[in-house]
């Protein structure tokens, strides 16, 4: 039996019982999914022999799968698979996106058409020298993020929208890697071509539940569009650190075989810098499509 159990946090709920190798019946996925929308983090435990296949499987009972612009860091034979991992193979060569995460981010903001969920499963988790796990991830609730927001400011943003752009996160994330990390390399022109920079509303409807969601976030959202910079900058950076104050976040703690699905258009998060080679993290993900975001009403 699958059991659902709320986090006594702003968001997430663990799911024990889910076995990935069986075919879930509808009830239990609309179960998951309800869940996933009133939740927004799904944490779902003891996965360690699950397999690519199983894991794209699973992932597109939730909708059609990206392939991520990033070629070089996709699974040999499952393009469908992005592989996040400071590992290398024996040429010294990274098998994953190291400096994934390492500013607040929404999973494919910068799309025209945001994803709607991505699915994470953990196969190697570092550790300190106490057995203690590095490499933990923070989630932010930007759903009630924005219901905490003051009358005016909610009056004051309701019309506005703002710009993303896939190559903003990588100066961001360059500007607070640390010493010895191996960066991110500078895009390609075909790479900028295929996602090219959009505009969404900054109060945005949840596509399920019609909720009001803030969708800024400091690593992918460069400007507001309908107003000067002067009062456009300050403004987005007040935004962006109210969604992550910690009333609204939680801080998860990986274990092996955990596979974490998140909604993307309700939630932003940040990978914890913490640990580097010898210490190894190794994890997968699958990305699921979403539509193209409308204005909160």
């Amino acid at each position: 039996m699958i059991d659902i159990t709320p986090l006594d946090e702003p968001l997430g709920a663990e799911i024990t019982g889910l076995d990935l190798s069986r075919p879930l019946s509808d009830e239990e996925f609309v179960n998951l999914e309800s869940a996933l929308h009133d939740r927004a983090l799904l944490i779902v435990r003891d996965q360690q022999q699950t397999a690519p296949e199983q894991h794209i499987a699973f992932s597109r009972r939730f909708g059609d799968l990206e392939v991520h612009v990033q070629g070089s860091f996709l699974l040999p034979g499952f393009p469908e698979i992005y592989r996040i991992s400071n590992c290398i193979d024996e040429d010294g060569k990274p098998l994953g996106l190291a400096e994934a995460g390492r500013v607040w981010h929404t999973d494919l903001s910068y799309m025209a058409e945001p994803s709607r969920c991505s699915l994470l499963h953990a196969l190697e988790v570092p550790q300190d020298d106490t057995g203690n796990p590095l490499g933990d991830t923070v989630f932010a609730n930007t759903r009630i993020a924005y219901a905490a927001l003051p009358d005016s400011t909610k009056q004051q943003i309701a019309d506005l929208r703002a710009l993303h752009r896939y190559g903003y996160i990588y100066d961001r994330i360059n500007a607070v890697s640390k010493p010895g990390r191996q960066g991110l390399k500078p895009l390609s022109e075909a790479q900028k071509n295929r996602v090219p920079p959009c505009i969404h509303p900054i109060v945005i409807a949840h596509p399920f539940t019609d909720a009001p969601i803030l969708f800024v976030n400091d690593g992918t959202t460069e400007k507001i569009v309908d107003i000067p910079e002067a009062e456009g900058g300050p403004l987005l950076e007040q935004l962006c650190q109210h969604a992550i104050k910690p009333d609204f976040t939680y801080r998860h703690r990986w274990r092996v075989g955990d596979l974490l699905i998140w909604d993307n258009i309700q939630t932003q998060h940040l990978a914890i810098d913490d640990y580097w080679l010898p210490q190894r993290r190794y994890m997968q993900r699958t990305t699921v499509k979403g539509g193209k975001v409308r204005a909160a009403a």
